[in-house]
């Protein structure tokens, strides 16, 4: 008689084949990531992390101010949110029956709504491109109109409908037909009403700053288009998906701007916890009504892990979170610290032309040099590829100071730092330190940094 299968282990499972991360990879998943990370030196293994910090297997620590696009708003393995996890598990509930109604999604929708007291009703999600396709439907049915507008250059998802929304046309390409939804440029309030005048409108979805970039919507522009929008009996949809929950030192950004009130916010990334996925779209009561007319639509919009009580569970423990250790202000206080440092290196850098954004969400802008020997290594890698240079900053930051980050988008020469809410005048005096030293090898026209820049433009232009 054979033995019997030894039971599953998850730990000794790493530990055997955890070193196979990028092999596996590149044989059964997107075979361009690994290939993408060796050519820029982002090929690291990570080992544990904690906070706002990675470690490799050598002890050495990094500082993440990416936060996992956003999704890490608490850094990572917060204390308060493992627990509420626990909990939940050992809880044993009688999850997803389908046909009762459990306290938890309950009790996160009301803590939810507290920060949107002009919203009544909330439809939870797995994922914030759900979220925004949850909006989109809700808006369609409830104005009777099949038409929604959106903002050049936005990011609102990837899955069909959102990706009708979605303002870059790289994320679009190869995959039409979509929804026949009209993209106005943000801030535009004349190209809102030429558009408005078509009567075929449902709603307009706007990220209140935009993520490709880090743009602001201009002051006055989400009140002035709420208006215009109810006067042609539209909704205004706003994507807080990466913008809410405290990032830009309000819970959400609209609300920086007084009668700038959304009909449907949708959010997600750092309502998870960084752990089970969760999204959630807020409404009006009149707009659900509208959807969930009568007992024969009760689940004419549904998802099926939308609601369950791990993700319930750790919303629930993020906003306890954000209240407790009040992250809100902390986001204000130490964004304006951080950009406040930044602006100061505008006058002493030549490629650095402009850092902008709200609490912590920021955007470093690059931008043409002056002088005559800076400005022909610019112009080289803008005939390559404009973006390289962005991409040559965030190299060096990794690879010699331990720091990650991110270009904010295809071609573009802005870093966007979107770390977890809870860093502060530590972190920020490592980051400005380290990108002080990466911004000194750039002017001082050698060393490591172009070096890997002629390796980006050498791939540059095999790729074309």
């Amino acid at each position: 008689m054979t033995d019997p299968s030894p039971p599953f282990d998850l730990a000794r499972l790493l530990a055997d084949r955890g070193s196979e991360r990028y092999e596996l990879h590149t044989r059964h998943l997107n075979h361009q990531l690994p290939r993408m990370l060796r050519t820029i030196g982002f090929d690291k293994v990570y080992v544990r992390a904690e906070g706002a910090y990675f470690w490799d297997a050598d002890g050495d620590d990094y500082l993440d101010m990416l936060s996992g696009f956003g999704v890490m708003g608490l850094g990572r393995h917060h204390p308060v949110v493992r627990k509420a996890l626990h909990d939940v598990l050992d809880a044993s509930l009688a999850d997803l029956t389908r046909f009762d109604c459990q306290p938890l999604p309950g009790l996160l929708a009301e803590r939810l709504l507290t920060h949107s007291p002009h919203l009544d009703r909330v439809f939870f999600t797995s994922s914030g491109t759900e979220a925004v396709e949850t909006a989109l439907k809700f808006a369609r049915c409830a104005t009777g109109r099949p038409r929604v507008l959106y903002c050049d250059h936005a990011f609102h998802g990837l899955t069909t409908g959102s990706l009708s929304v979605n303002g870059e046309s790289g994320f679009r390409d190869g995959f039409a037909p979509l929804l026949p939804d009209t993209a106005v440029p943000l801030g535009d309030l004349d190209a809102l009403r030429h558009e408005l005048a078509r009567g075929d409108v449902a709603a307009l979805i706007v990220e209140p700053i935009q993520g490709k970039g880090v743009h602001e919507a201009p002051p006055g522009y989400l009140p002035a288009a709420r208006e215009l929008l109810h006067r042609h009996k539209a909704l205004l949809i706003a994507d807080e998906v990466q913008t809410g929950l405290g990032r830009t030192g309000d819970f959400y950004a609209h609300q920086h701007e007084p009668g700038a009130d959304p009909d449907l916010i949708c959010v997600a990334k750092a309502l998870s916890g960084g752990y089970v996925p969760v999204g959630a779209t807020l409404g009006k009561d009149w707009i659900f009504q509208k959807v969930y007319s009568s007992m024969d639509r009760v689940l004419v919009h549904s998802a099926s892990f939308g609601a369950n009580a791990q993700a319930m569970a750790a919303g629930l423990a993020v906003l306890s979170v954000i209240e407790d250790e009040q992250l809100v202000a902390n986001a204000r206080a130490t964004g304006e610290l951080l950009r406040t440092r930044l602006a100061a290196l505008v006058d002493r850098y030549e490629f650095l032309h402009a850092v902008r954004g709200r609490g912590l969400m920021t955007g470093i802008e690059f931008g043409r040099p002056v002088s005559l020997k800076l400005r022909g290594r610019w112009t080289m890698l803008q005939a390559a590829r404009k973006g390289l240079f962005a991409q040559m900053v965030v190299v060096p930051l990794l690879r010699r100071h331990r720091i990650l980050t991110q270009v904010s988008g295809d071609r573009l020469e802005v870093i966007k730092l979107i770390p977890p809410l809870t860093v502060g005048e530590r972190e920020v005096d490592r980051f400005l330190d380290a990108f002080a030293a990466v911004m000194d090898d750039a002017h001082s026209g050698g060393g490591l940094m172009w070096d890997f820049g002629r390796t980006l433009v050498g791939q540059a232009l095999a790729n074309r």
